[in-house]
């Protein structure tokens, strides 16, 4: 696995957050009309709401870490849906602890 991107995209302080968020979606997330906040993933656009910004902002946000392999990318209707990625997210945390 590639380590620096995924090093980038938490570098942001709002990646970060959403990080955060997902990791329990239903504490931090309203329930949507479509697809199951746990076992699909949130939608883009109550990632926006949460953040305060414009959907082509969140969606930059959720380019780079679906790029860096730290979410899932899920599309239902047209909506997509974003998930941790905790595989990878453990990976990485290993990596960091053994000095990379």
């Amino acid at each position: 696995m590639k380590f620096a991107p995924a090093l980038r995209a938490m570098a942001n302080e709002r990646r970060l957050q959403i990080l955060e968020w997902l990791r329990d979606p239903r504490k931090h997330f309203r329930e949507q009309a479509d697809g199951d906040l746990v076992e699909d993933g949130v939608c883009g656009l109550l990632i926006a709401e949460k953040l305060g910004v414009s959907a082509p902002t969140v969606s930059e946000h959720m380019r780079v870490l679906t790029a860096a392999k730290l979410v899932r990318a899920k599309r239902i209707k047209q909506w997509t849906m974003y998930k941790r990625n905790e595989t990878a997210i453990a990976a990485i945390k290993r990596s960091i602890q053994n000095g990379l």
